[in-house]
């Protein structure tokens, strides 16, 4: 047999054997918006659904107002009262420590006390009024107190991110709640009620310091009052015995008044002589009280008496100034009604959209034939 004919006989017939067919992976854009627009009305309705989900969704969110209040260090024209009782005071040697800086850290520290905060919810008839129509439980109202607290804020202006740097200081005071009255009442009311406890508090500081000095110069002078009673008494004992020694001596005379030159006995003195000595014994003991001859002493003594006059009254006085007073909130926090029912409407049309792409590729999803090899034959 020839290698020709080999040749032919080995050779196999691919055509009665069926090809895969090609796969197209290119996305036909057209055929896309086709479909869309047939699955119109679908993804209308499907929209409208979802924006009318949003608008019910836009009333039934939790409503949030926050009122804002932004203060400052008090002037020096409001602190006037002040510092007219600070001058009588340091005239009488009281040293009160009352700094405009010092009083308006001293509230925004109030101010950010959980517990104050606590205390005025419970104290305020508004707060407790609402949580009481509510009909909250004892139970549950120290979670209440503790979740309207969280909206009482106080922020350092320098540390916000803004966009001119203020050349002063300044805080923001913020509140927020379900009512735009009900937050600026409520930010107005806590406010008026720190900075009464810190007016209070400083009052309380400067009768305190006056009462300390008053006792201390009470004390004080006692304690010198004893001290000076028992030097006079001593002095008057020396007085008695140095008679005796004159007398006994026959002195009668100052020793300067003779030209005689005496050693004076340094413990008990006899220069004056025993008349000398005598009318000085006289003297001595016919002060009643030991500050006759003592400036010094007479002098504290009406230190005291003044002290014990002080009576400081309250004086109206603010911590801080206001750059701007509690707000009344104009807007909600957080995203408006119509971006919501916009965003509502924008994701059902996406995922109208989707589900009519996803449906439409189930169905015109061909499966490739089985490959099979026929025997020859």
């Amino acid at each position: 047999m020839s290698s020709t004919t080999i040749k032919q006989n080995t050779d196999v017939e691919f055509s009665r054997y069926p090809l895969e067919p090609r796969h197209n992976n290119e996305i036909n854009l057209l055929a896309l918006i086709d479909v869309l627009w047939s699955a119109k009305k679908q993804i209308i309705g499907v929209t409208l659904i979802f924006a009318l989900l949003g608008v019910l969704g836009s009333f039934l969110l939790p409503q949030k107002w926050t009122s804002s209040a932004i203060i400052t260090p008090a002037e020096s024209m409001q602190w006037r009262e002040v510092d007219r009782l600070v001058t009588q005071l340091k005239v009488l040697n009281i040293d009160v420590s009352l700094k405009r800086g010092d009083i308006f850290n001293q509230f925004i520290k109030a101010f950010s006390s959980r517990s104050l905060m606590e205390e005025y919810f419970l104290a305020s008839p508004d707060v407790m009024g609402q949580l009481k129509q509510a009909n909250v439980e004892p139970l549950e109202l120290q979670r209440a107190l503790v979740n309207l607290a969280s909206n009482m804020k106080a922020a350092d202006n320098a540390k916000l991110k803004n966009d001119m740097e203020l050349p002063y200081v300044a805080w923001i005071l913020s509140f927020s709640a379900p009512t735009s009255k009900e937050a600026q009442t409520v930010l107005q009311g806590y406010i008026d009620f720190i900075s009464a406890r810190v007016v209070k508090d400083t009052m309380d500081n400067i009768r305190n310091t006056v009462d300390l000095n008053t006792r201390f110069e009470r004390d004080r002078l006692a304690l010198d009052r004893v001290r000076l009673t028992t030097q006079r008494d001593i002095k008057i004992q020396r007085l008695n015995y140095s008679l005796e020694v004159a007398n006994a001596a026959g002195i009668k005379k100052p020793v300067y008044s003779n030209g005689q030159v005496v050693n004076d006995d340094p413990d008990f003195s006899i220069a004056l002589g025993a008349d000398g000595i005598q009318e000085k014994l006289k003297i001595e003991k016919s002060l009643s009280d030991i500050s006759d001859l003592n400036a010094e002493l007479r002098n504290r003594e009406y230190h005291l008496a003044e002290l014990e006059k002080v009576s400081v009254q309250d004086v109206s006085f603010s911590p801080f100034n206001y750059q701007l007073s509690p707000s009344y909130p104009v807007k909600k926090d957080g995203p408006g009604k119509s971006l919501i029912v916009l965003i509502a409407a924008v994701l059902g049309g996406m995922i109208a959209c989707g589900g009519v792409l996803l449906r439409n590729a189930m169905m015109t999803r061909v499966l490739p034939p089985e490959m099979t090899l026929e025997p020859s034959h």
